[in-house]
């Protein structure tokens, strides 16, 4: 003891006739409390260099594996007022059941009679449009007969043409011949004339001859007026040839001009028709919309929107359902100092709340009262409480989870990392350093490559 002041403690005889005081003082002086902390202190040395498994420890969930298991609410896809309710919170629906019934409150819609409307307004349209196509199958017909028609009557007009033209060198070769006799006969005239000066020829043979010479000339004339003729049957068969061509061609666009006419209008019917058909659709499916039938097999667990004649918008909420088959799987959230130690098929101990445990976070093989998971999902963005969400399921090689335990209860886990000496885990935590990146896995595999890089 420090000597602070001049009162001496074992000056005084009444504080040493106390027999605490004797005891006390007899003790310190004794060897065996040595000793026992010395073996307390081997004892703690010794436990410093016990394995330790490292761990992150988390709060937790408990939560349905698949989306489609998790508690999901219906919503109305149209707006409308609630008329009949056909089940109450706690009861069991099959997928299917009839939940509610609503009517429509939209101007638009409150045609009973609607879809009917809407169906005999698609079967007229639908008639125009079979109306339109059996016109254009005529305008069709009828520009095939056009085209064989023109295709004959050219034919026959090329005939003539050709014809008139044989007619032409005919006549021209007639006419020709003419022009020769009517030269013969002139000349002949001529030599008769000297003839008749000689007296070698009478009268009668000079007249004769004369008249042969009107004869000739009269078949030259009108062999000229044939020759003119055929050149104008000619002319004229070129001229019917291409007013045949025009006229077909003129009939044939007209025919075409009107097919199109009827193609557009066939075509807007089409249009009408699907405006019509999805209309018709919508109203028929819209229809099917005012029974709200369960998703899936499930309990009600509450009524969002209650009563009779209450209005619902689009998209509202109107009832809660718990699937009834579920598998169980945990979500806890991690530091983002710790997601990088965490991978797929890791080992997660949980503790439930509610079933009574006992918990050794770095001796995981004496716990008690743990159920083991295996990590199969980890979310790679931030979750808005500033950490990652991980999804944890039951790992086969270990118990079954109980069957009591029901979602959105709470959970504690135990994520089991590297094994470590008791006194680097006291450092560690001390100095507040993260748990080691070890995955031997990835060290075998880097350690290979560097052999092959070496080599």
């Amino acid at each position: 003891m420090l000597n602070i002041t001049q009162n001496k403690v074992k000056d005084k005889e009444r504080i040493e006739k106390l027999q605490s005081f004797q005891v006390l003082r007899a003790r310190v002086n004794s060897r065996r409390l040595i000793k026992i902390l010395y073996a307390f202190g081997a004892l703690l040395f010794i436990l410093l260099f016990l394995p330790w498994t490292q761990n992150i420890r988390s709060n937790a969930d408990v939560t349905a594996l698949k989306p489609s298991q998790r508690p999901q609410t219906i919503h109305s896809i149209i707006p409308g007022r609630i008329e009949k309710w056909y089940v109450q919170e706690g009861q069991f629906v099959k997928q299917g059941d009839t939940i509610l019934f609503i009517s429509e409150i939209k101007g638009e819609y409150l045609d009973p009679n609607l879809v009917e409307n809407a169906e005999q307004q698609l079967r007229s349209k639908e008639f125009a449009v079979k109306s339109y196509m059996e016109k254009i199958k005529a305008n069709d017909n009828q520009i095939d007969a056009m085209i064989r028609s023109k295709k004959l009557k050219y034919e026959q007009a090329e005939n003539k043409l050709i014809q008139a033209k044989l007619k032409v060198q005919s006549d021209s070769v007639d006419l020709s011949a003419a022009k020769l006799n009517y030269k013969i006969a002139k000349d002949q005239l001529a030599r008769m004339e000297e003839l008749f000066k000689e007296g070698l020829k009478s009268l009668t043979d000079l007249e004769t001859r004369k008249l042969k010479l009107q004869e000739t000339q009269a078949k030259v004339i009108s062999q000229e007026n044939k020759y003119i003729g055929s050149k104008n049957e000619l002319i004229n068969a070129k001229i019917e040839l291409q007013s045949i061509i025009a006229e077909y061609n003129d009939k044939i666009a007209k025919s075409e001009a009107e097919k199109f006419a009827t193609l557009s209008n066939m075509y807007d019917a089409e249009a009408s028709v699907s405006k019509l058909q999805n209309q018709y659709n919508n109203y028929n499916i819209r229809s099917g919309m005012y029974y709200i039938l369960a998703p899936q097999d499930g309990y009600i667990t509450k009524a969002i929107q209650s009563g009779i004649g209450e209005t619902i918008k689009e998209g509202a909420e109107i009832i809660s359902i718990m699937p009834s088959d579920y598998e169980l799987a945990v979500e806890m959230y991690v530091n983002p100092m710790d997601i990088p130690l965490l991978e797929k098929g890791q080992h997660v101990q949980i503790q439930f709340d509610g079933w009574p445990s006992v918990i050794f976070s770095g001796w995981p093989g004496i716990s008690y009262g743990t159920y083991g998971g295996q990590i199969v999902a980890i979310d790679n963005f931030v979750s808005p409480n500033g950490k990652y969400r991980v999804l944890v399921a039951h790992d086969k090689n270990y118990p079954e989870w109980p069957n009591e335990i029901r979602l959105g209860a709470g959970a504690n886990t135990l994520t089991l990392l590297k094994e470590v000496p008791v006194w680097y885990e006291l450092w560690r935590q001390i100095n507040g350093f993260p748990p080691d990146y070890y995955k031997k896995n990835s060290t075998n595999i880097n350690s290979k490559n560097k052999n092959e890089t070496s080599k």
